[in-house]
């Protein structure tokens, strides 16, 4: 806000009050008022005049420089209305006001949005629970009474899991912290039952899984942690190339320690490479395939930011693809162990 503006705005009430005055001066003289008095009047009305308009500019000044710094200060501009300046004029108190009802009314509606989200996201929680029953009873009934069909049977049994699965910890990961159990785990026990969760398709597509260095302990969440080996070694056996090989090594260096997933797949296209962390993107090999959805390296990246580990992808396009979670110190264990 500059004087320039202001006196531009209150244009019309300068005009008002200098033809105000002028009158008030011709019938001064037309009433032949002393020459000296009258010159005194007017330098009392042009004091006046510009001292009313120092002291309005001067005060709105104030508040709004101090309300445009202190918004431009904030990341978050609705909080805006915890750090409103006091307004002495009318204008300021009316623009105070009614922040304070836009923000009440646009809590509301958020809080309204976010219970009607969590009555959502409760609702699909408890119907993959309801649903993983049956699947689990289809995995007992092809073991008693097995049939010529079982592995496509049991593969296509798997398929569902993972799909069921995948929703449940996407749903969990947009408030993944509540979820969360930080501890010292052994990365050997987690990559082990992975392992002999994904044993049959192994065992059917003959792939080879080749463990080292793994007896490392990492500070993780187990549960996420696995969720997220799971999904990489998923994309190992989708994208395979026979004869299939996962190597799947512990790296310990001072500071950090690294999962190492290696497998001698397809690979992934130059041009994909910089986009397999985004949200449904499926790239050339998941257009070839229709069964991907674009979701699981998605969640998987969110979820080790949120957890403070480092992932990152490479790929020799027709020969490999390597992924790379990275375990070290993060500020989130220190809050999460002093809790």
């Amino acid at each position: 806000m500059n004087l320039k503006d202001y006196l531009k705005d209150h244009s019309i009430s300068i005009l008002i009050y200098l033809i105000f005055n002028l009158m008030i001066i011709f019938f001064l003289i037309v009433l032949k008022i002393n020459t000296a008095f009258l010159m005194m009047i007017i330098f009392f009305i042009i004091t006046m005049g510009i001292l009313l308009l120092l002291y309005g500019y001067q005060r709105k000044k104030m508040f709004y420089q101090t309300y445009l710094q202190r918004l431009s200060d904030l990341d978050q501009k609705y909080l805006i209305t915890e750090l409103l300046p006091t307004a002495n004029f009318l204008e300021g108190k009316i623009l105070t006001e009614s922040l304070y009802e836009i923000d009440k009314s646009m809590m509301e509606r958020i809080r309204l949005f976010e219970s009607q989200l969590n009555d959502f996201k409760d609702y699909i929680e408890l119907w993959i629970h309801e649903v993983k029953l049956p699947i689990s009873s289809l995995r007992l009934m092809l073991h008693n009474y097995p049939t010529n069909e079982n592995s496509k049977l049991l593969e296509q049994i798997r398929r569902m899991e993972m799909d069921v699965e995948q929703v449940l910890y996407y749903v969990r990961s947009e408030n993944a912290q509540q979820d969360y159990f930080m501890k010292e785990v052994s990365l050997k026990k987690i990559v082990s039952s992975v392992v002999k969760k994904n044993k049959e398709d192994f065992i059917a597509h003959h792939v080879k899984v080749e463990l080292e260095d793994l007896d490392v302990p990492v500070m993780t969440d187990a549960k996420w942690l696995e969720f997220m080996i799971n999904q990489i070694i998923s994309n190992s056996l989708k994208y395979r190339r026979d004869p299939a090989v996962i190597q799947i090594i512990g790296v310990q260096k001072a500071n950090t320690v690294s999962l190492v997933i290696k497998d001698n797949g397809i690979g992934i296209p130059p041009q994909d490479i910089d986009r397999v962390f985004e949200k449904s993107f499926t790239g050339q090999n998941g257009r070839e395939k229709s069964t991907s959805t674009g979701m699981g390296l998605y969640i998987v990246k969110n979820m080790c930011h949120s957890l403070g580990h480092q992932i990152q992808i490479e790929s020799e396009y027709g020969n490999s693809t390597t992924v790379t979670i990275t375990f070290g110190k993060h500020s989130f264990y220190d809050e999460v162990i002093s809790s």
